[in-house]
């Protein structure tokens, strides 16, 4: 029998709130009585026997709670009872679901008793997180969301949905001004905190990277008591990190990176097939080891791994063999094979999720060690970057270097920001430029021929993703020809 994630009167101690229904004869429903085995805030995805939070949000979530009784919620935390919710069906009603969310996120942390590791930084949170979940589970069973839920309400959702006897918990924290990681790490109090990077992400908000860097050490001031602050030593707001952590108590200072004085230090780095051969130095101990993702910046993110598996006491060995079987996610460098309606198939390398300056030179590097096959080339798919300041158009225009070295063979460009990259680009590299990714598409698509690579990355709103979504499409494109024939 499944345990349940959450019982009425648990979930009603957490939150201080009623248990109630609308209408209904009260004999024929017992509040007390339901269980719920997971929590969720989108009737979309919503799974039968979860508790729905109505959050208001983009929109009212109180408009979906009949919605999400219809599909087998097992209660509603509402701040009122809508009009259209079903008679007899149980809610648990609080001032505030936002802090109703909030107030199950403590409770379940304040209840397990495993380790939490907690996760920002510029650039690559994500995968961070994901290779912690590979990593940890040789040692036990660990916690961390499916999607990148990082913001004021995805840290406590993760949080509420975090078992009582999970042996691990790794929570993603980002943000886009400062103050807002602060009651994200409090709420998780993290015995481990990752700083993954300092790069100019956001600086449209900031102005500076010192005051990015000062937003991402906000993460150090939740560390519950003993815990371990861990630092990118080759950055150059090292220093200030080191400072901030040790102004708010944390008890071991970790670094990870290529400097000559870390920790956790990268040695040799080698591209080897779908993924890449590592060497490094543990406090002076020299290991090898293969990781699964491509590219040097994924072998630096290996050694945050590393280095937060030793702040929390985690095995090493079982977790280097994860690491060699681990890849990287959609829209963070996936990796997939597409046939083409012609004939042939291309290497589709999907970096679409988001991009900085830094994530940018970190794609490009990874086509540039990508080999294509017989006459492919390598192509460059580029998404403006947003949310840099007055310097964007330079921020832009200096990726040129990055194509060069990468030695890009065709390069196409969306958006208005991109041009300045265009014009200093290469002209024989130069293949398209286009207002907007749907405007190009087109272009990628009639240019592919069986050997190519191609690597397609760009902010979130840029929506290069529709460019990798179009590729995808060619091999059903094929299917459905070859079917007809």
């Amino acid at each position: 029998m499944t345990t349940a994630l959450w019982t009425a009167f648990e979930a009603a101690a957490a939150t201080g709130g009623a248990l109630c229904a609308r209408g209904g004869d009260p004999r024929r429903w017992i509040a007390e009585e339901w269980a719920a085995g997971g929590v969720s805030i989108d009737t979309r995805t919503l799974q039968r026997g979860e508790i729905f939070v109505a959050l208001s949000d983009i929109r009212d979530g109180h408009e979906f709670v009949k919605s999400a009784f219809e599909k087998g919620a097992s209660a509603a935390l509402v701040a009122r009872a809508p009009n259209d919710t079903p008679d007899g069906a149980p809610l648990l009603v609080v001032p505030d679901t936002l802090e109703g969310l909030r107030d199950l996120a403590r409770a379940a942390r304040m209840r397990n008793f495993g380790k939490r590791i907690a996760v920002t930084g510029s650039v690559g949170k994500t995968s961070v997180k994901e290779m912690l979940r590979a990593a940890l589970a040789p040692a036990g069973a660990v916690h961390a969301a499916d999607k990148s839920f990082n913001n004021h309400w995805g840290v406590p959702l993760t949080l509420a949905r975090l078992p009582m006897h999970a042996d691990y918990g790794v929570f993603e924290i980002g943000m886009n001004h400062a103050g807002e990681i602060t009651p994200l790490t409090h709420l998780v109090a993290p015995h481990a905190a990752i700083v993954t990077t300092v790069a100019p992400a956001h600086l449209e908000f900031f102005g500076t990277l010192e005051k990015i860097a000062e937003a991402k050490a906000e993460i150090f001031l939740g560390l519950s008591k003993g815990g371990a602050a861990i630092l990118p030593k080759d950055n150059e707001q090292f220093a200030l990190l080191k400072k901030r952590a040790g102004e708010a108590g944390a008890a071991r200072l970790i670094t990870f990176g290529a400097d000559k004085d870390a920790d956790f230090r990268l040695l040799d780095y080698k591209h080897a097939g779908e993924g890449g051969e590592i060497k490094a130095s543990i406090f002076g101990e020299t290991i090898e080891y293969a990781l699964g993702a491509p590219g040097r910046h994924q072998a630096v993110n290996s050694l945050a791994v590393l280095a937060a598996l030793h702040a929390v006491g985690a095995p090493r060995a079982a977790a280097l063999a994860a690491l060699a079987r681990f890849t990287a996610a959609e829209g963070r460098g996936a990796r997939r094979k597409v046939a083409l309606p012609a004939g042939g198939e291309i290497t589709l390398i999907d970096e679409s999720y988001n991009a900085n300056p830094i994530s940018m030179a970190a794609a490009l590097a990874l086509l540039g060690a990508a080999k294509p096959r017989g006459k492919g080339r390598r192509i460059a798919v580029l998404g403006q970057m947003f949310e840099l300041g007055p310097d964007s158009p330079q921020l832009h225009a200096n990726l040129s270097d990055n194509l060069v070295a990468a030695n890009v063979d065709r390069l196409y460009v969306a958006g208005e920001l991109m041009s300045h990259l265009w014009e200093k680009a290469p002209a024989g590299m130069r293949a398209g430029s286009a207002p907007s990714a749907t405007a190009i598409v087109d272009s990628v698509i009639a240019d592919l021929r069986d050997g190519d690579v191609v690597m397609v990355k760009g902010s979130n709103a840029s929506k290069v993703s529709e460019v990798v979504r179009a590729i995808e499409k060619q091999e059903t494109v094929g299917r459905a020809k070859a079917a007809n024939a």
